[in-house]
């Protein structure tokens, strides 16, 4: 490609378009989850302002390093898009808010469970007794503003420090977001007492899992990651050394094997072998 000359100004413009917008006029679709988004095509991904994160590769940066190694480009053929010469025009991201933590605090309660019992029993077919132990155990409930689903986290104490809330129902895009202020490491969980650690990306995929295998399901630990980070799954182990058996249970597509590769690595670098 011949050399094209790009000022600082148009270097610094290009790398300053958000990247959200950017992708959703590129035909991409986007999850939204807390104060970012996650590419729907590649979860792994993670998208905030005018900058990205790939969370298997462990690499990241702004919108030309993004356009560079997501479309196999050249420098200034990742530019040129971004600056608009392809015909459509970009904005630019906005500042950055304050990165201040947030307090947590779970969504108000809906008074009945509804429309989430109807759409993990009917439409999911979640076994009831397998839900309703979570139920009892304060871990799902039913939001009262948007009747959402509501997988909660807790610490070693007992108090709530996640939550992660899901549309009740699955016409259109679902609607999945963690709570501002949701500590990763305490993400969705149920703890048993055997040696085995079940590894899960999603709340549902997890009570999908104990339906399909109900027998004895108590006895063992759970995690859903909510995502693909490793800082819940960790945190598990840490809390329980009995738990030496690790089973990762993530989705068969490829954000799913890679990430199910990275954790596998983090798991032998802290000495675990009974990996599956």
């Amino acid at each position: 490609m011949p050399y094209i000359p790009f000022t600082e100004e148009q270097k610094l413009q290009a790398n300053s378009v958000d990247l959200a917008e950017f992708l959703r006029r590129r035909g991409e679709r986007l999850i939204p989850s807390s104060s970012e988004y996650r590419m729907a095509s590649d979860h792994s991904v993670t998208i905030r302002g005018s900058e990205w994160y790939d969370h298997a590769a462990r690499e990241g940066g702004g919108p030309i390093s993004f356009v560079q190694a997501r479309y196999g480009l050249s420098y200034p053929q990742a530019v040129s898009p971004l600056l608009g010469r392809e015909g459509i025009a970009y904005p630019q991201a906005k500042p950055p808010k304050s990165d201040a933590p947030k307090e947590f605090s779970l969504p108000p309660a809906s008074p009945t469970m509804r429309r989430v019992y109807a759409y993990l029993l009917q439409r999911r077919r979640i076994d009831q007794a397998v839900l309703t132990a979570f139920v009892r155990a304060g871990l799902i409930y039913e939001d009262a503003k948007y009747h959402n689903a509501v997988f909660v986290g807790k610490d070693e104490h007992g108090a709530a420090r996640h939550a992660h809330r899901r549309s009740a129902g699955d016409r259109g895009n679902p609607f999945r977001i963690n709570a501002a202020g949701s500590d990763a490491r305490y993400s969705f969980h149920w703890t048993g007492t055997s040696g085995r650690l079940y590894v899960f990306e999603a709340p549902i995929d997890l009570l999908s899992f104990l339906t399909l295998y109900p027998e004895d399901w108590q006895a063992h630990s759970y995690v859903a990651l909510c995502g693909l980070g490793e800082q819940a799954m960790l945190w598990m182990l840490e809390q329980n050394t009995a738990l030496q058996k690790v089973l990762l249970c993530l989705d068969r597509d490829r954000a799913g094997m890679e990430a199910a590769a990275r954790l596998t690595d983090r798991l032998r670098e802290r000495g675990y072998t009974q990996i599956s």
